[in-house]
């Protein structure tokens, strides 16, 4: 009894402790956490100018010495920014035009942006209340020198054949020539850039790149072509390495849920995931849930001041985005990478050809954590995430041609689109959404109910009544209506162990040097009244994955963004309820940061303290002075603490924690009366008695020995 006591007890307070983590209540308090710096496995030599791209450097990259006897270049063309998709993001309609616009740079030949369109408020916008505007899911990393960092820039172009261990051409430093946009009949648009690494000196041309992006309508998807071409008069040995997802940013007012995931098919045919966290909760390390990104960033630092290179290479190993693959599937192929926030994902995947179910050109993929103003805290808001691919090497014969095709999903974290399309579905997108982390145990069953809710959620709201918030009450008094039975249990068995209270002090006191017969006589009182201490907890143990589910699909729903509850009040599901808003006041020393009257968890308060005092007493609580004390203090705690911890969280979680409650309190009322009119009526003799009650026991009839 007093290991499933103390069992449930810790629990309970690693959930909460999770809650306040992720409540975003201690965002201000400096984490002991140190800086970290981008981790890439490029290669690269030394120089000055974009027209000299043998020479410039790529950023915090181990430097490789090249054959001086021979250098390259290319021509600088001149800067161009190209816009694919949406001509005006404020009015395309996502539903009949495109999703997005892309703004493109002759930099690197890389995306600049990407903005989400948001026509008829059809789209998604950054949720400002006083001027909103379409929500820009793709941004330039800034890094601490003040440069930019493109997402789909190519990082390192690297000869082979060429010094000892190659030559690196960064161009992403150079401006590639564009060549406009071309408009297809189907409504395709498609924009080209083209780079020639020639000798210098001799100014012969030695290799071209093309590389293309073509958006579609009513896709979330961009293609991305890349050829390379041999135009010298020998074989060339070449690779490069190219820039996945990034650049996108936090999205809500809590803790920093951005990660990085990882796609790989495993040996029975199954998607299986890798994940690392850009800022990784205590819940989940102590779980083993989640590998923090700033661990091997920190490390890959280390090594690189001590310059062992037997350091650097373990220290690259683990930035690897599938290093925390289980055992099992330790041999899976790489499938994709994607760059996550809480509602958005960037998912870059390599195409392989028609007969492989993975590219075999993807030699590394790795995934790297940016903090440039190097604050310890972590968040001032200048963090990033991204990731990087490597291809293998290729022999190019004299006018060789390799093609190379990616594909860009920039998009919601939406469970019913994973789903409907095939593509998607086949790709295991559907593990870029990820729930609260739970013990090993649980990990094939919260998952799954998660996404059955999503489901019941979204097809209840197309049914009726066309309100999350409506929607969440309902299905809330659902869930309690199928556990009423397991509820009710529960609250009888509870009830019975309070009346056996002063008894079992006695118990106590008479066997107090004797634990094993003290034992033995208060399992024989249980026994003889009908009452187990067990069923007080088990009920609760055994709901536990269905309210975490619940809270988890209620949590982590793309459909609750923006989503309305009442036209004046909990306007944004996804937000706190926010019924009076003023400017941020931060409090002193704890760093809270408080920018709105929010209603919903002073109602939780409220809904705390009726349950509290609904709730039957602990066994032995009259009877035990300190026990009584306890559960004072409990029934004090509760109705602070949640709304505390809860404040800034969402008002979907809010009001779905409150509607619970609530109805928690309604249901331990009838409960209550229940056993108030079973025991009134056993009291004036209306109930047979049995052996448990005292009474007469009723003879069994007996068995055959055989049945015929």
């Amino acid at each position: 009894m007093r290991t499933i006591l103390i069992l449930t007890v810790a629990g309970f307070c690693l959930f909460c402790g999770w809650l306040v983590v992720e409540a975003g209540l201690f965002d201000g308090l400096a984490r002991r956490c140190g800086p970290c710096t981008l981790l890439a496995k490029t290669i690269a030599g030394e120089a000055s100018d974009a027209n000299d791209v043998n020479d410039a450097p790529v950023e915090e990259t181990p430097k490789l010495k090249a054959d001086e006897s021979i250098s390259f270049g290319a021509d600088d063309a001149e800067a161009m920014t190209v816009i694919l998709g949406a001509g005006d993001p404020n009015t395309e309609d996502p539903e009949t035009g495109y999703k997005f616009q892309l703004e493109l740079s002759s930099k690197g030949a890389a995306i600049h942006k990407a903005t989400f369109t948001n026509g008829n408020g059809n789209g998604f916008d950054d949720r400002d209340p006083t001027n909103p505007q379409p929500l820009v899911v793709i941004s330039p990393v800034k890094t601490s020198a003040g440069e930019e960092i493109l997402a789909m820039a190519n990082t390192s172009f690297v000869l082979a054949d060429y010094g000892e261990k190659g030559l690196g051409l960064p161009l992403d430093r150079l401006q590639w020539k564009s060549g406009g946009v071309e408009n297809a009949q189907d409504g395709s648009q498609t924009a080209r850039f083209e780079a020639i690494i020639k000798v210098k000196g001799t100014n012969n041309p030695v290799v071209k790149l093309t590389k293309s992006f073509e958006v579609r309508l009513g896709s979330y998807m961009v293609d991305c072509d890349i050829a390379v071409e041999n135009l010298s008069a020998k074989e060339e040995k070449v690779y490069f390495t190219l820039n996945g997802a990034m650049g996108l940013e936090r999205d809500g007012l809590r803790s920093d849920t951005r990660n990085v995931v990882g796609g790989f098919l495993s040996t029975d045919g199954s998607v299986v995931p890798s994940r690392r966290d850009m800022s990784p909760s205590f819940f989940g390390r102590l779980l083993g849930k989640e590998v923090g990104l700033r661990d091997a960033s920190d490390e890959y630092e280390r090594a690189l001041l001590s310059r062992d290179k037997t350091q650097i290479e373990e220290a690259a190993t683990k930035t690897r985005i599938g290093y925390s693959l289980p055992g099992k599937h330790s041999s899976a192929h790489f499938l994709w990478a994607a760059v996550c926030n809480k509602y958005f994902t960037a998912i870059l995947r390599p195409v392989p050809e028609e007969d492989k179910g993975y590219c075999e050109w993807v030699r590394s993929a790795t995934c790297w954590y940016r903090n440039p103003d190097k604050d310890k805290a972590n968040n001032s808001g200048d963090e990033s995430i991204g990731t990087r691919l490597e291809t293998v090497s290729e022999e190019l014969a004299p006018g060789g041609m390799k093609g190379y095709r990616f594909q860009l999903y920039l998009g919601p974290k939406d469970r019913g689109l994973f789903y409907e399309n095939a593509l998607y579905r086949e790709l295991g997108f559907r593990n870029t959404i990820t729930f609260m982390p739970c013990c090993c145990c649980l990990d094939d069953i919260i998952p799954p109910l998660a996404f059955a809710i999503l489901w019941i959620m979204k097809w209840m709201h197309g049914f009726w009544p066309h309100n999350y918030g409506i929607v969440i009450i309902i299905l809330v008094f659902l869930v309690r209506l199928v556990l009423h039975p397991i509820t009710k249990k529960s609250q009888v068995s509870m009830s019975k162990m309070q009346k056996l209270g002063p008894k079992v002090e006695e118990i106590k006191k008479k066997y107090a040097n004797n634990k094993t017969e003290m034992n033995k006589q208060m399992m024989a009182l249980y026994k003889g009244q009908g009452a187990s201490p067990i069923m007080g907890f088990l009920p609760m143990m055994l709901q536990m994955p269905i309210w975490i589910a619940l809270w988890s699909a209620v949590y982590a729903s793309i459909d609750l963004r923006g989503a309305r509850f009442l036209p004046f009040w909990i306007t944004d599901l996804s937000m706190p309820d926010a019924l009076v808003s003023f400017q941020t006041i931060t409090v002193p020393l704890l760093g809270w940061k408080v920018q709105s009257l929010n209603l919903l968890p002073l109602l939780m308060g409220v809904a705390f303290y009726l349950q509290q005092k609904l709730m039957p007493s602990q066994a032995g609580a009259s009877a035990n002075p300190q026990a009584a004390q306890q559960q004072k203090m409990m029934m004090i705690m509760m109705p602070l603490l949640f709304p505390l911890m809860l404040y800034n969280g969402p008002s979907g979680v809010n009001l779905y924690i409150m509607a619970s409650t609530f109805a928690g309190v309604i249901e331990q009322y009838v409960i209550r009366n229940h056993i108030r009119q079973k025991d009134k009526a056993e009291s004036e003799g209306l109930v047979a008695t049995t052996s448990k009650t005292g009474g007469k026991v009723k003879k069994k009839k007996p068995k055959p020995f055989f049945k015929t």
